[in-house]
Parts: structure tokens; C-alpha cells; sequence
């Protein structure tokens, strides 16, 4: 590799196929992931005056299928990226243009994709639930709330604490704003949310889904080209079997995050986040799973009623000074349950 000195840097000569992006201070290191076909190319780069290093994410038009989308959504990105302040959001550093190519400069962050071949335990899927849905509350709290759109295992790094990072907001949206026609597919099958395939508008709960898909994923130890695989003819997940291990609880708080019926879905990620808190994650049914499992689903509903009406009045004023007890509790979540026609996930 030689070196010369060029407008105050050292200019790197490279003798392979990267890009050489001496002049403007980046020394690219190696390439990260490509997307050819899209025109989409990822390099890690140091910055030529500090130890720093950065994520350049290239677009190139010569080879995209669709010049103008990809100008917006390269965009839309930038400006996404501008006004976001999170420490788990890789903050936007520089962008620049060459001829046939925009390029987009971000900070690095040391940590591998869950895209990759990596196993963990439930309790470590939970904190990475959480985590996540940490980065949802925060880009809902936005005014306008902003839609990520194409939450996957790709899109979403975990460093070694279970610190989970929401990269690639190419496809993000301003809540309430118009999408294309064009765009209505452009996230990615198994984990788009159903209004967004069929042109509905999006709501909170729409990247919800996408990350209950992916929570699946991760406990069946499914790649995500095969989550089609998770998915039955009545278009819903059916991954109980595969995974008998995690508690009922549980079970119905992903069912419910991957509900079709985006009005069944808990609201938004604030919602989402603190039903999951309290939940343990492995666990065996008790009694009342037991019993709400060996009832037929059409009598379940009047049963559960039945049954929490009496347990109610056994408890009786004590529920004025203290929080319903484990078994009141357990109750109202399978009714719920069933009010949302979740029959394999109650089974």
C-alpha cells in the first residue's frame, strides 16, 4: 500500500477493489455486506485523522433496478438519521456523492448481526425483546412517531452484554405519511406486517409484528429465509412445538405481537415493553394453563368468565388494597387470550 500527502491527508493508494475515499478522510478496511443487485454496498473505513472508525454505506445507481426510489431512500434516510439522538442508533456522521453513487457515513458499532448464525438461551432473547423495543418507544416518542419498517434479524446487532443496535432506516417512514405503491412490498416476506402488504395504513404496532417475527426466529433457531417455514396456511405462526420449553406467558405475549389483526397487537412499544417486564420466560403451565387447555375453545370464553367471577369474589375486598393475586392474573391473561382467537398459542 503506498501513501502520499493530499490535501492535509494521507492519501491511501489502494491495491485492491475498494473505493478510495482518501480525499474526502476515510480509508476503507474491508466490505461489510453487499446487496448487489440492489446497488447497495456496506464498507467499515477508518477515519484518516483520528482512530476512529465509521460505516460508509454505498448506493449505486448504475446497478439498482429503480433510480428514483433509491434516490428518496437514500433521502429519507439521511434526514431519519439527522434527527435521531439514541445510543443504540448508529448516529449519522457525513454523507457525499460521487458520480453514480450516494454515500452515507455512520458511526461503527462492535457488534456482530443477528442475521448470522448465533444461538441464545430465552432469558437472553428476552433482554434482547427489550432492548429492542427500548429503540421502539424512543422513534415512537418522535413527533411524528418513525416506522423502521424492515425490523429483521440482518437489521438488528448485539454486542456481547445483549445490547442490542436497529440499523437501516433506508426503508423507514414518518408515521402518517403517504407511501407509494411501489414501496407497499418493499420490506421483507415473513416479516412485514399484513396491512402493510395489503396498502393499509401503518401504525405503532406495525413494527411490532416485524419484531415478534424475529423473536421467533431466534427461539427456533430459524434463519430468516426460511420463516416461511414457521408460517401455516392460515397465514399465521405456528411454532409452539418447536419450542416447548418457554412459559405460557410468554408464548402469548409473542402470539399476540404477531397477531394479523394489527388492532389485536398491543398498541405500541411502550405497551409491549412493560407487559413483557414481568414476564419469566421458561416455565412449566400451571394448574389454570392446565385447565384452560382441556377446555373446548368455543366454551373456553364462558368458562374463563365463570372462573374469574368466582375467583374475584373469593378475594373479595383484599383487591381494594393489593394487586390481583397469580391465579386472578393468570385468568385475565388466558381470557384474553382467547379474545384473541390465539387457539394454538392457548393449547
Amino acid at each position: 500500500m503506498e501513501l502520499d500527502m493530499h490535501n492535509g491527508y494521507k492519501r491511501v493508494i489502494p491495491l485492491n477493489h475498494h473505493p478510495d475515499f482518501s480525499e474526502l478522510g476515510y480509508q476503507v478496511i474491508s466490505e461489510l455486506g453487499c446487496n448487489r443487485e440492489g446497488g447497495r454496498i456496506t464498507y467499515l473505513a477508518n477515519v484518516l485523522d483520528s482512530h476512529e472508525q465509521v460505516v460508509i454505506k454505498e448506493f449505486c445507481f448504475a446497478r439498482a433496478s429503480a433510480d428514483l426510489s433509491g434516490v428518496k431512500a437514500y433521502q429519507r434516510e439521511i434526514e431519519i438519521l439527522k434527527q435521531l439522538n439514541h445510543s443504540r442508533i448508529p448516529r449519522y456522521i457525513d454523507s457525499f456523492e460521487m458520480p453514480g453513487a450516494f454515500y452515507l457515513v455512520q458511526e461503527y458499532k462492535n457488534a456482530p448481526s443477528l442475521g448470522l448464525t448465533r444461538s441464545f438461551y430465552p432469558e437472553e432473547i428476552k433482554q434482547i425483546a427489550l432492548s429492542i423495543l427500548e429503540i421502539l418507544v424512543y422513534l415512537q416518542k418522535q413527533v411524528p412517531s418513525i416506522i423502521h419498517r424492515d425490523i429483521k434479524p440482518e437489521n438488528i446487532l448485539v454486542d456481547e452484554e445483549l445490547n442490542a443496535y436497529l440499523v437501516d432506516f433506508g426503508l423507514a417512514r414518518i408515521q402518517g405519511a403517504k407511501i407509494a405503491l411501489s414501496s407497499f412490498v418493499a420490506g421483507t416476506p415473513g416479516f412485514m406486517p399484513p396491512e402493510e402488504q395489503f396498502g393499509h395504513s401503518l401504525t405503532e404496532a406495525s413494527d411490532l409484528y416485524s419484531l415478534g417475527a424475529t423473536l421467533i426466529c431466534l427461539l427456533t433457531n430459524t434463519r430468516s429465509v426460511e420463516i416461511g417455514k414457521l408460517i401455516d396456511d392460515n397465514y399465521r405462526f405456528n411454532f409452539q412445538k418447536l419450542i416447548p420449553q418457554i412459559s405460557p406467558r410468554f408464548r402469548w405475549w409473542l402470539m399476540r405481537m404477531v397477531e394479523r389483526n394489527r388492532k389485536r397487537r398491543y398498541a405500541n412499544a411502550a405497551v409491549a415493553l412493560k407487559a413483557l417486564g414481568p414476564i419469566e420466560v421458561v416455565g412449566t403451565a400451571t394448574r389454570i394453563d392446565t385447565l384452560v387447555s382441556t377446555i373446548k375453545p368455543r366454551k373456553r370464553a364462558t368458562v374463563l368468565g365463570l372462573a374469574t367471577v368466582i375467583t374475584l369474589a373469593t378475594v373479595g375486598t383484599t383487591l381494594m388494597s393489593c394487586q390481583p393475586d397469580d391465579a386472578v392474573r393468570q385468568l385475565l391473561e388466558a381470557r384474553e387470550c382467547t379474545s384473541f382467537d390465539l387457539k394454538t398459542s392457548c393449547q
